[in-house]
This record gives structure tokens, sequence and C-alpha cells, in this order.
């Protein structure tokens, strides 16, 4: 990583806003990603950086991205950001982008067979509860052994990434595939 690019990890990984955003971006420097699938884009301030950051990371392989989000249809309280701007914004990185418009289940159920070999995994506290649910049985068709996740958790009133154990993504299968069992 040159110069500017170590200067651009340490106000990401220590400074950056939102506080939230800077586990990503610290797991991305560590590594290197292909496949990058994004539950939940919000503003797209948070994927334009981790985008930049994996390629600085990574530069000698393509980096592609999955974007899924309600774009046009969310609600009238969220922050408005269309699928035409959103495209704009990513066009301008060296990534392969897809956007995805629709809730979690439904946008996986059409393209989760073509996310194979998906290495990260971030999943926004804004998603629809039940359909994210109900999306978790389509994720190991889409993940591998390393893959890593990080769920948008809210603790003491302050949303932050996480990354998911192992188990807590077995433990979100299973009960997707059994709605009636409790977590």
């Amino acid at each position: 990583m040159s110069q500017l690019g170590v200067v651009k990890f340490s106000y990401l990984a220590y400074l950056s806003q939102p506080a939230s955003d800077r586990p990503i971006y610290k797991w991305l420097n560590q590594n290197p990603v292909s496949r990058i699938v994004e539950l939940g884009v919000g503003d797209a301030v948070r994927t334009r950086r981790m985008l930049e950051l994996a390629v600085a990371v990574k530069s000698d392989a393509p980096i592609h991205y999955t974007g899924i989000d309600l774009f046009e249809a969310r609600s009238v309280g969220q922050l408005q950001l269309t699928l035409k701007v959103a495209y704009r914004m990513l066009r301008a990185l060296p990534v392969r982008s897809r956007l995805v418009p629709g809730d979690p289940y439904t946008a996986l159920a059409r393209v989760a067979n073509e996310l194979t070999g998906t290495d990260l995994l971030v999943i926004a506290s804004d998603q629809d509860a039940k359909q994210l649910r109900r999306a978790w049985s389509l994720l190991p068709r889409m993940l591998h052994s390393t893959s890593q996740i990080f769920l948008e958790r809210t603790t003491k009133k302050q949303p932050s990434f996480q990354p998911l154990s192992q188990d807590e993504l077995t433990v979100l299968i299973a009960t997707s595939r059994h709605p009636n069992r409790a977590a």
C-alpha cells in the first residue's frame, strides 16, 4: 500500500464517521477480497470506502461487488438513494459492480447462485427483519470456509458492525429453515 494508502487506511480505521463502520475497514486491510456483497447500501459512503480499500489491498485481481437494497422503494423515513445515483457512484470505481433492488430474501433468491465465493458479506441494520430471517437459508450457497460476515447490531443505543461467528451463523440458518423454533 502506498503512503497515501496508509494515511487513508489510518483515517478509515481510526477516525472515520460513523465509527460503526471501522471494524469492516480494519478487516479489509488485513484480508484481500475478490467478492463483496452488501445488504443495505445506505447512502453508499461505506460502500465506496470499502471498495476503495479493497482495491488498494488487492489491486491485481478484479473485485466484484453486489449491493442489495430497496433503493427507490425505501420507506419515507429512510435516507433516499436511487438506483441510478448509486450506479453512477460505483461506476467511477475500478470494480465490477452490480446493484440488485429488493429486500434481502427476494433479491438473494434471484442472485444467490451467482454470488458463490463471497469473501465479505456486510448486513446493515436497516434490513427488514422478517425478510432477513428468511434470507439466512440462502447464504450457505454463497459463502466459503473463510468468508466473513459483518452484521450491524445496536448495543447501548449505538449501532456497530460486528463479525458473525460460524456458530451464530449456523443457528441463524437453522432457525430460518425452521421458523417456529426460537433462536
